[in-house]
């Protein structure tokens, strides 16, 4: 059996190359994407070396755009949306309309067509929600005021991009580009009516259309995916669950464009919005999450395939037009919508910063264009190249915004040069809305910085899980003094309302865990499952204060030596505290069977 076949070369190659670029990226302190649209480059046809199977990698990106969209749906939250609807919903939709304009005109002026500029535009109008989470996360902005804002920002883009990819074959079939076949349903309107319906008979039938798919997925999706996940789950099998995740997936998806006409990325979407609101949504996302990210993974190195930085660099006027709209006109429009909306400042300039970047659907957009002959190929690739520089130099657009412009306003060394000139701007600058109380450690550090805890002689606990939760309600039962380092929204404000300080991040991360006062501490508790994670927070721990008491927790005895080796004192491992229960009641239920000599397992690894 030949092993050189180009669907494991194209596999092997592009997941090889991310995962290399990928860990670079990260090291740089950069997103991953970055390192996986470098990868796709270095393996495409522009670049010299090895080159990947140019017909077999758009295909494998259509899976990943078909799960990257039903994790969209997973994740997507009306009620974020609906917390921050009044400046989110009308903010997002007017910056959406400039963004869009500019680059159509930018488009025009190249000589597109104006379904191409229009395109163009949507594409470079919205911005990436991994970025922004990431850059928000980092800041420990995401349960801030200005956090919220910004989230339900970009998820307004997200249903914008959702209704993109709907109209947008409409639009193809009405130009005639590239010979799109116009829908069949349109030909037997204009022979029932006795005139060519055009854009509005493509609309009518693709609104039809749309509302019979959506109609279904209400009346027998809603219903009979959530059945369907409930039955599996009680086989106890994790393979048939999972598997029945991804069938879900890529059969409402598939579904949805053969018999409705839809996009398989909004069949996707909707089919992960539906099964969001059943009880197993969490877990079906943690069961598809390995392979969603694996080609998330080969999505974005096809992306990269298709970029030939040749063309920008013999004409690099087009690309800075891009950046500027991106970088300077996105984040200029977001920043007058906010000021409008009478928010203060800090909130205009961090949505500002938010949105000065590119990413995953517009690259979508951009190959739903290419592929109806809507975009050009410079297009995609002036798309590729302002993703990748835009997302290089959000951090530092972040930094500009906090550090240099932000305490510039406050101090009215900008306001006073404006008077003049528009007289209304100072006073809705200095217009500051009340916010909510803000999470422990942000709010009263200058420059959006998080402020380290008080607590001495404390407990810090890592993780607000199940076992997290349990440690927590002794703690706080027992008025020991202790903190929690927690980054899901939900346990975050479940804290909050309880009153528990809690530090918003990763604990793995070296500036969220010195805000835990570490050196202070009597003694931390990681509580989070993943060996990998823990292990970092336990070195970093040990690092900050060589007496701390760390307790951990494994489920196997290699995680068990692994974080002991790291220097926890004490590793728990739950599969031995569980036999050991059962050992215990087995013995005071017949002592003559089990004698109180026979050795309980042990439960502690002690380091």
């Amino acid at each position: 059996m030949p092993h050189d076949t180009p669907l494991i070369s194209t596999i092997v190659a592009g997941l090889v190359l991310a995962f290399v670029f990928g860990a670079l990226a990260n090291r740089l302190r950069m997103p991953p994407l970055v390192g996986y649209l470098v990868a796709g480059i270095l393996v495409g046809p522009h670049t010299p070396g090895f080159v990947a199977d140019q017909s077999l990698a758009p295909e494998l990106a259509e899976l990943g755009v078909i799960l990257l969209m039903f994790g969209v749906g997973l994740h997507f939250s009306l009620k974020e949306l609906l917390a921050v609807r009044f400046i989110a919903i009308p903010g997002a939709m007017a910056q959406i309309g400039v963004a869009t304009v500019l680059g159509w005109a930018l488009g025009v002026a190249m000589g597109w067509s104006s379904a191409g500029g229009l395109v163009f535009g949507l594409a470079v109008s919205v911005a990436s929600t991994v970025v922004l989470l990431k850059a928000l996360q980092e800041r420990r902005l995401v349960e801030t005021e200005r956090g919220r804002i910004a989230v339900g920002w970009l998820i307004v883009e997200d249903l914008v991009t959702v209704l993109a990819l709907v109209l947008i074959p409409a639009l193809a079939s009405t130009t005639g580009h590239g010979g799109v076949a116009r829908d069949p349903l349109v030909g037997l309107m204009g022979r029932v009516l006795g005139f060519d319906p055009g854009l509005a008979g493509v609309l009518a039938v693709t609104a039809l259309k749309l509302g019979a798919f959506l109609a279904v997925m209400l009346l027998i999706g809603r219903r009979g995916i959530p059945w369907v996940l409930h039955h599996i789950a009680h086989t106890g099998s994790r393979e048939l669950f999972r598997l029945g995740v991804l069938a879900i997936a890529l059969g409402v998806a598939y579904g949805a464009a053969k018999l409705f006409g839809a996009s398989l990325a909004l069949g996707a979407f909707f089919a992960g919005t539906i099964l969001s609101e059943s009880e197993l949504s969490q877990r079906a996302a943690q069961e598809s999450l390995p392979l969603r990210d694996a080609f998330a993974v080969l999505f974005f190195v096809s992306v990269g395939m298709l970029f030939d930085p040749r063309a920008l660099v013999e004409n690099p006027l087009p690309l800075l037009g891009t950046l500027a709209i991106i970088l300077v006109g996105k984040s200029i429009t977001a920043f007058l919508i906010v000021i409008l909306f009478r928010r203060g400042a800090a909130i205009a300039l961090t949505i500002s910063a938010s949105l000065a970047q590119i990413g995953e659907f517009s690259f979508i957009l951009a190959d739903m264009g290419v592929t109806l002959h809507l975009l050009p190929e410079q297009g995609r690739s002036l798309l590729l190249a302002g993703a990748i520089i835009s997302i290089v130099l959000n951090p530092m657009i972040f930094a500009l915004c906090e550090r240099v412009i932000r305490p510039a306003l406050e101090a009215r060394v900008i306001r006073a040069a404006i008077a003049s000139v528009v007289p209304l701007v100072p006073a809705l600058l200095h217009a500051e809305t009340p916010a909510p109380p803000e999470p422990a450690g942000e709010g009263a550090y200058p420059e959006g910085e998080a402020a380290p805890t008080e607590l001495t002689d404390h407990v810090v606990v890592v993780g607000y899980g199940r076992v997290g939760g349990i440690v927590v309600a002794a703690l706080h039962e027992s008025r020991v003094p202790f903190l929690v380092i927690e980054d899901a929204d939900q346990s975050i404000a479940l804290l909050q309302s309880r009153g528990i300080e809690v530090i918003v991040g990763n604990a793995a991360s070296p500036d969220v865990l010195a805000l835990a006062n570490l050196p202070a501490a009597r003694s931390i508790v990681v509580a989070i499952p993943g060996a990998f994670e823990a292990g970092q927070v336990v070195e970093q721990a040990r690092a900050l204060n060589p007496a701390i008491l760390i307790i951990g927790r494994a489920h196997s005895d290699a995680e068990t030596e692994h974080l002991s080796r790291l220097g926890a004192d004490t590793v728990i491992m739950g599969e031995r505290e569980i036999a050991r229960g059962m050992i215990d009641r087995l013995r005071r239920s017949a002592p003559a069977i089990l004698p109180a000599d026979v050795a309980s397992p042990p439960s502690l690894a002690d380091g």
